[in-house]
C-alpha cells in the first residue's frame, strides 16, 4: 500500500510542492525507521530499511528516511568525499536543481563559494534557464548538474552553456537516469504528450528522453573531456549493500 501511495503522490504533485512537503515528512520517517541494517553515508544515520521510490516502477529500499537521498546521491557523496578535494579546497561551485540531501551541507562548507540555480525549484538561489544562463564565461571550478538534462528539450544548448561557464581546468558531474544503461542510442519522441504514456516510456512524466551510451560522446562533442567513472567498482560488496547503492552506476565526470 505504501508503494502505491508514494507512486501516486510522485505522479500527481509538482516537484516544488513535493520539495516543501518533504521537509515535514522527513523527520517523521526517520524516527519510525531507526535501526542498524542500512546506513546513509551523508549523515551517518542507520535504519532498519530504506523506503521505496519511483515514478513508474517502484525500486525497493532506495530512499533514505533522514536525508531523502537516493542511490545516486549517496554514490556521489562517497566519490566527492573520498576522491576529490571538494570538501577542503577553495572552489566556486554552481549546483543545478539542488538536492535537499546536499543543499545545507554544501552551504555550510566555508571553502565553497556556492551558488544554486534552477528554473522552478523553491530552494534555489538563482532562477535561471539552463539554456540561457546569467553567468559569465569561465566562472565556476565545479558544476553539479544531476538528473537535469533529461528534462531539457534542447540538451545540446544546455551542454554548451555548462561548458561556457565552467572554468578551464574545472570539472563537472552530470549524472543521468541509468535504468537502461546498456541502451546504445538515446531515444526521444516529442509526439508522446500523454503524461501516463511518457512516464511509462521515459520513466518519468516530465522526462523528454532516455539517454543511451551515446550521452558520453555527446558531451565530448561539446568539448568536454569525459571520464565514465564506475565508482562502485572501487567499493566492497559490503559497503554497496550497507549504503544501498546501485552497483555499476556510472558517474559522468567531465573536464574543461
Amino acid at each position: 500500500m505504501s508503494k502505491q501511495l508514494f507512486k501516486t503522490i510522485l505522479n500527481i504533485f509538482p516537484r516544488p510542492i513535493l520539495i516543501r512537503f518533504s521537509y515535514i515528512a522527513r523527520p517523521i520517517l526517520a524516527f519510525f525507521l531507526k535501526g542498524s541494517t542500512y546506513t546513509d553515508p551523508i549523515d551517518g544515520k542507520s535504519f532498519k530499511n530504506f523506503l521505496s521510490y519511483g515514478y513508474e516502477i517502484q525500486r525497493e529500499n532506495v530512499l533514505s528516511p533522514s536525508t531523502l537521498s537516493l542511490e545516486r546521491h549517496r554514490l556521489l557523496w562517497l566519490y566527492l568525499k573520498k576522491e576529490t578535494d571538494f570538501f577542503t579546497a577553495k572552489k566556486s561551485v554552481l549546483h543545478f536543481a539542488p538536492e535537499q540531501c546536499f543543499l545545507n551541507r554544501f552551504r555550510k562548507l566555508n571553502n565553497l563559494d556556492y551558488t544554486t540555480t534552477d528554473l522552478l525549484s523553491p530552494i534555489a538561489d538563482v532562477k535561471a534557464d539552463i539554456c540561457n544562463l546569467p553567468f559569465k564565461d569561465n566562472s565556476y571550478d565545479v558544476i553539479l548538474c544531476n538528473h537535469v538534462l533529461e528534462h531539457i528539450p534542447d540538451d545540446t544548448k544546455a551542454m554548451q552553456e555548462l561548458y561556457r561557464v565552467l572554468k578551464p581546468g574545472g570539472y563537472g558531474i552530470f549524472q543521468i537516469p541509468q535504468d537502461d544503461i546498456y541502451r546504445k542510442k538515446t531515444f526521444e519522441d516529442n509526439s508522446i504528450t500523454d503524461k501516463k504514456e511518457r512516464a511509462k516510456i521515459f520513466g518519468q512524466y516530465d522526462h523528454v528522453r532516455v539517454y543511451g551510451r551515446d550521452y558520453f560522446d555527446k558531451l565530448r562533442s561539446i568539448g568536454f573531456k569525459v571520464e565514465e567513472m564506475d565508482y562502485t567498482a572501487n567499493l566492497s560488496e559490503e559497503d554497496i549493500k550497507k549504503y544501498c547503492l546501485a552497483k555499476g552506476e556510472i558517474i559522468p565526470v567531465v573536464y574543461k
